[in-house]
C-alpha cells in the first residue's frame, strides 16, 4: 500500500507544470502593458496534441491603458479565411497578478508575471461544429526582447491535452 501511494505522489506530481517564479530573475522583465500598448503584430498555429498543424493564423493587437483597465483588442485572420474578434479587459493586481476577461471566457483568467514570464489559466468558450466546449488553457508568455515574445498554450478538456498554440508576437514601431 505504500509503495502504491508513492508512486501516486510521483505521478500527480509529473503532472504539475512549472512554477512562475522560476522565471523571477529573467530579463528583460515582463512590463505586460508597456509590451502590448499601440500595436502589435502576431503569427500562430494550432497543434493538434499529435503535432499536426490544423490551423494558421495571423492576430493584429491594439492595446490601450484605460484607467485602472488595461483594454486589449485582437483580430485573428485564420488560414481558412475566417475572422475572429476578443477584446480582453485585464486589470493587474497586486504581487505580479493579472486577472482578464472576454466574451469567450468563462469567468476570469487569472494570470502571474515573473522575469520575462507570464502564465494564465483559463476556460475558453471555443465553438466546434455548431457546439460550444469548455476547454481549459495553461498560457505561458516569454519576452525575448523589447519586441519579441513567445507565446506557447496548452490546451486540454477533462485533464487530456487536446492540443497547443504557438504564437509570435513582434511589437510595431
Amino acid at each position: 500500500m505504500k509503495a502504491l501511494l508513492i508512486m501516486l505522489c510521483l505521478l500527480l506530481s509529473a503532472c504539475a507544470g512549472p512554477d512562475v517564479r522560476h522565471y523571477q530573475q529573467q530579463q528583460p522583465a515582463l512590463d505586460l502593458v508597456q509590451f502590448f500598448s499601440g500595436q502589435t503584430e502576431a503569427w500562430g498555429t494550432f497543434q493538434k496534441r499529435d503535432g499536426e498543424v490544423v490551423k494558421r493564423f495571423h492576430v493584429l493587437l491594439t492595446g490601450t491603458k484605460q484607467g485602472e483597465r488595461f483594454v486589449l483588442d485582437e483580430d485573428f485572420t485564420y488560414s481558412d479565411g475566417s475572422k475572429q474578434k476578443r477584446v480582453w479587459t485585464l486589470r493587474q493586481q497586486a504581487g505580479g497578478q493579472w486577472t482578464g476577461t472576454a466574451d469567450d471566457i468563462k469567468g476570469e483568467a487569472e494570470g502571474q508575471i515573473a522575469g520575462n514570464a507570464l502564465n494564465w489559466k483559463y476556460t475558453m468558450l471555443l465553438p466546434v461544429d455548431g457546439s460550444v466546449y469548455e476547454v481549459q488553457f495553461d498560457d505561458w508568455m516569454f519576452l525575448i526582447d523589447q519586441k519579441t515574445m513567445i507565446n506557447r498554450a496548452s490546451m486540454s478538456k477533462f485533464g487530456w491535452q487536446l492540443g497547443e498554440v504557438t504564437l509570435f508576437f513582434r511589437k510595431k514601431d
